[in-house]
């Protein structure tokens, strides 16, 4: 499959911070050399990375989530092999081959009035890669992982996922922005937009929802119907937010549905539209070790972070995504 970029167990051990009488879950996963490992591999998890930020920077947004999954493959292949983390059941499968793309991005004029409709042709060209890695993943039996790159990847994940199942799937995002509108060029804020709009997309919830970001016309689209439900940030007192989080997680849990997370949503993470207001760390990992107790959860995305000098973003994901398989049921 040339649309992923494959590591040599030398690249991946070359990431690991060996220290006598311990054990690093990058030592104990395995690596993929060829997409028919996926399908061989006794593993249940299979993790890849998205490096781009082309969506990012198609929906006027601050560039930078391409640097996210290096961020994170470092810090989470050095977390502690023990009692409570394993890497048995993981594969790491690489990265979306996104080098061509981001190299054709950044040769793009940012004075070319058709900027971003260029830079969402190209996001159109990610949608294709993106859904066809995660639906046969899917189909081989596993649970992807997807780390990286901007929320525009939600509509692969939704497509190759719809795909696989043959029917459309639900959809847990916990943002500050819906990711609802319009169906102009192709960005990270439409990817919910065109999964509805082509028959990925059956019921679609929000939570952590931030007032001041969301457009009038997507307010008046979601208050009437009936497949959108959602939680105003605002609206959210801290002792009620895991409730809240269980209703919407109720919403969509009776199918299956994909657990979706922006960093956006988590206050004062380094991100795309990092913002002051938002979840707690540790709440936003509440959440998910939550939603992954659920069978029907079929794929975990986290997005829009971005890789800085003051902030540990690589480890912060790790601790995320560690939560998640913790808990993680499989139908």
């Amino acid at each position: 499959m040339n649309q992923l970029k494959f590591y040599s167990e030398k690249q991946v051990s070359k990431l690991i911070s060996t220290r006598q009488g311990e054990t690093k879950l990058g030592e104990k996963i395995k690596v993929a050399t060829s997409f028919e490992d996926v399908q061989k591999s006794g593993a249940k998890i299979v993790i890849i990375g998205i490096p781009e930020d082309i969506g990012v920077r198609a929906n006027f947004g601050k560039p930078g989530t391409s640097n996210a999954w290096q961020a994170f493959l470092g810090a989470f292949l050095n977390v502690q092999e023990n009692q409570f983390n394993s890497g048995e059941n993981i594969l790491l499968l690489g990265e979306i081959n996104t080098s061509e793309a981001m190299k054709k991005a950044g040769n793009i004029d940012v004075s070319d009035p058709n900027y971003v409709q260029k830079l969402g042709d190209l996001v159109e060209q990610l949608d294709a890669i993106v859904s066809e890695v995660v639906k046969n993943v899917i189909l081989a039996g596993k649970f992807p992982v997807i780390i990286g790159g901007g929320h525009n990847n939600a509509f692969g994940n939704l497509k190759g996922a719809s795909e696989a199942f043959n029917h459309p799937i639900n959809v847990l995002n916990i943002d500050a922005h819906t990711d609802l509108r319009r169906l102009e060029h192709r960005h990270s804020g439409n990817g919910f937009s065109y999964a509805f709009t082509n028959g990925f997309l059956e019921k679609y919830s929000v939570f952590g929802l931030h007032q001041n970001y969301t457009p009038q016309y997507i307010f008046d689209k979601m208050n009437t119907s009936e497949a959108y439900q959602y939680h105003l940030l605002e609206e959210l007192p801290k002792h009620k937010r895991k409730t809240v989080f269980l209703e919407l997680l109720d919403f969509v849990k009776q199918e299956k549905f994909g657990l979706e997370l922006d960093c956006d949503a988590i206050a004062n993470f380094p991100s795309s539209a990092v913002s002051p207001a938002g979840l707690e760390l540790d709440e936003a990992r509440e959440m998910i070790r939550e939603a992954a107790k659920e069978r029907n959860c079929c794929y975990l995305h986290i997005c829009e972070a971005v890789a800085t000098n003051n902030f540990p973003t690589g480890k912060a994901l790790s601790y995320l995504v560690t939560d998640f398989l913790k808990e993680k049921t499989y139908a």
